[in-house]
């Protein structure tokens, strides 16, 4: 079975969301979406989760699961309202915890922010499996760039979130809190063992130096042959190695202060203060 997806993708945080769909019905789920964010405002829009409602509303479909791959650090999730609209189940791997309690001590979170993972509907751990429609999902728990990274295996449709990116980009940063490239290369060697046909679906694209088009979908066996950090020959010692390296230099991404604070929170903002505003901390010489 072959679930047939649909990608949408948003520029201004170069973040592909997704809808996969059991080809059997029109039953669905949707992947890592996207709400709109102006920094220097603060104003928010929904412009690209809209895009996804609408085309749930043109092909009259169903949406069972609003899944995350991982908390993002590079845009805000629209999660709290697709799951609004469409009714559907809100989904995250169970280290969702680790995160919460890492950040939510780093933003010295209110009292009322628990660390239990609650926010979400469900918490998926190694092998658990997702439903939708005929079409059966198993989550695949691929730490290294956060420790609560899921990839969700479709069949041969698979959604590996921020851990690979396009063969001429590479693999994700490991310099976040609980992240480790040693973890990432096993992680990646476990994707690397699904069947070499597999399709993956990247959560990012930056177009590398050299290409001029934004591209989202790769395949296991181009991975291995040609990824410019992780393909067969390379290994544990040289990617680390590399990995730490290249991580040295990287900036902060430009929405993580932002985006951390929401998505722990499962997409939701942080509560009104007593003036009913709700307000974003930055937190001074801390990261």
């Amino acid at each position: 079975m072959s679930p047939l997806v649909t990608a949408f993708f948003d520029e201004p945080t170069f973040t592909y969301s997704y809808i996969v769909q059991d080809p059997n019905s029109k039953n669905c789920a949707i992947i890592d979406s996207v709400l709109n964010f102006d920094y220097p405002s603060g104003r928010t829009r929904t412009e690209s989760a809209d895009k996804i409602l609408q085309f749930v509303n043109n092909n009259s479909l169903n949406v069972e699961w609003v899944l995350e791959t991982h908390v993002h650090a590079d845009h805000l999730s629209a999660a709290p309202y697709l799951k609004e609209k469409t009714g559907a189940k809100l989904g995250i791997g169970a280290n969702i915890t680790v995160i919460q309690d890492t950040f939510g001590t780093a933003f010295n979170a209110d009292t009322t922010f628990v660390r239990d993972g609650s926010q979400f509907d469900v918490l998926f751990n190694e092998g658990d499996t997702i439903q939708i429609g005929t079409l059966t999902g198993v989550a695949m728990h691929t730490p290294g760039h956060t420790p609560a990274c899921i990839t969700y295996v479709f069949e041969d449709a698979v959604f590996v979130g921020d851990t690979l990116f396009m063969p001429d980009f590479g693999t994700a940063r490991c310099d976040f809190p609980g992240g480790d490239p040693r973890t990432l290369y096993q992680s990646i060697k476990r994707i690397f063992a699904l069947a070499p046909e597999t399709r993956l679906f990247m959560c990012h694209d930056y177009k590398a130096l050299g290409r001029d088009v934004f591209a989202n979908e790769t395949s296991v066996q181009e991975e291995r042959a040609e990824n410019i950090h992780v393909r067969d020959g390379i290994s544990e010692d040289e990617f680390v190695k590399m990995r730490t390296e290249r991580d040295a230099t990287l900036s902060m991404p430009q929405l993580i202060l932002p985006s951390v604070q929401v998505n722990m929170r499962a997409g939701k903002m942080p509560p009104a203060e007593e003036n009913d505003q709700v307000y974003l901390k930055v937190p001074i010489n801390l990261f």
